[in-house]
């Protein structure tokens, strides 16, 4: 494996490792402080690595060339779903705009960032689990892609449980 091979791989898992670690300690932290604090680190180290990958990429793979990104991704779509499609990549664009932006958010404004409203918060985490999945379930063979699915069974699962619970917890309320 050459410097540039290692450099992309390397940023991917760190960025894919701190979103599932960003989005676990999230969704268990049950607003503590500490917990949060962790999300947040993790969140950020995931983002910022998920940005080095993309500079690594674009550096050592397509030369700094959209147009090249483009066909790469276009290849590799139909290799996997039979469509020659690179539209892919400006989604991945729009992800790194709004992870980076989310992460700051929640460094710079974390109250607010804390009372956002739920269906945002879900439509985002669910967005990103989407990618997660594809780019590790999906688009990986061999060993990624069960760790892929096993990241992400563990990340659906600890959603569903925080919903039961709150669920519950609203019923209980209800009885009173």
């Amino acid at each position: 494996m050459n410097k540039g091979e290692f450099l992309t791989r390397v940023t991917i898992w760190i960025a894919l490792s701190g979103y599932f670690i960003g989005a676990a300690a999230y969704l268990i932290s049950d607003k503590r402080r500490r917990r949060e604090s962790l999300a947040r680190l993790a969140w950020t180290i995931g983002g910022l690595s998920l940005l080095a990958h993309i500079t690594f990429a674009f550096h050592y793979y397509h030369t700094w060339s959209h147009e090249a990104a483009y066909r790469e991704t276009a290849r590799q779509t139909a290799a996997v779903v039979g469509l020659n499609w690179g539209g892919g990549l400006f989604i991945n664009y729009a992800m790194i705009i709004a992870w980076i932006f989310d992460a700051a958010w929640w460094w710079i404004k974390s109250e607010t960032h804390r009372r956002r409203p739920r269906f945002l918060t879900a439509t985002w985490h669910g967005f990103l689990l989407f990618i997660f999945f594809n780019a590790t379930v999906i688009f990986k063979t061999g060993l990624l892609r069960w760790i892929g699915l096993s990241l992400c069974l563990a990340l659906s699962s600890i959603w569903m449980h925080g919903v039961v619970s709150k669920i519950r917890s609203a019923r209980a309320v209800c009885l009173i």
